[in-house]
């Protein structure tokens, strides 16, 4: 793949094969994580929020495999109460919800091949008046659009020298609390201290879409 296909692209699966090999199980837990976002809130159930974000938390080292699989089971626990007699949506949104629950598990799985295969079916997560066709053509387009938030096709690594107590506080700051409204300030830090990486500069102030796992944050953190 080259990085006018890469730029260009709609669809995550080519992309997604094109990078498999070259980046961290982070990298891929996280995208995959940003990609479950709009299921969790089709489920609306708190078990499967919990069981997201403590995947979210396994990519970062931060919760151990037993935390990651009580998660998984708790979910899958609320998956069987959510489709039960008598609670059946109309046939549309229960098919919308049995593909939600099942990503949302899936993007849970310690396996990262689990994980990653997850992603390759597109369910439609949100009520609209639009076809499903549609639906899963943008929310295809809109994982693309999240896999290049999360990988750049040519990696540009931060200067040391950028790297300032106030830059490095800003920056974990806005890690830890996803406040990601915050990154054209952190662009604004790094101007100050002479960072002359327009990539760098221009995509901590772009519209995003910004997640956890952001390619020029993660570069500023030492993280990949």
């Amino acid at each position: 793949m080259t990085e006018a296909e890469w730029l260009a692209a709609t669809d995550p699966t080519p992309m997604l094969a094109f990078i498999r090999s070259k980046v961290s199980e982070r990298k891929l837990r996280l995208f995959a994580v940003a990609c479950c976002q709009g299921a969790c809130r089709l489920l609306q159930s708190q078990r499967f929020q919990n069981a997201i974000e403590m995947s979210e938390l396994f990519a970062d080292g931060l919760a151990s495999d037993g935390k990651l699989r009580k998660a998984r089971s708790q979910a899958r626990e609320s998956a069987r109460l959510i489709l039960s007699p008598g609670r059946v949506p109309p046939w549309s949104r229960a098919v919308r919800i049995l593909s939600a629950r099942s990503m949302v598990i899936s993007v849970c799985s310690r396996n990262i091949d689990e994980v990653i295969q997850a992603l390759s079916h597109v369910c439609v997560t949100a009520d609209s008046s639009e076809s499903d066709e549609l639906n899963r053509k943008l929310e295809r387009q809109h994982r693309a659009a999240v896999l290049r938030e999360v990988v750049q096709f040519r990696p540009v690594a931060a200067d040391p020298l950028w790297l300032t107590s106030t830059v490095l506080a800003l920056a974990e700051g806005i890690y830890a609390a996803n406040a990601f409204d915050r990154l054209p300030i952190l662009a604004d830090a790094l101007q100050d201290v002479g960072c002359s990486s327009d990539d760098i500069l221009s995509h901590l102030r772009s519209d995003g879409p910004h997640v956890k796992g952001c390619w020029a944050l993660d570069g500023v953190l030492g993280k990949s």
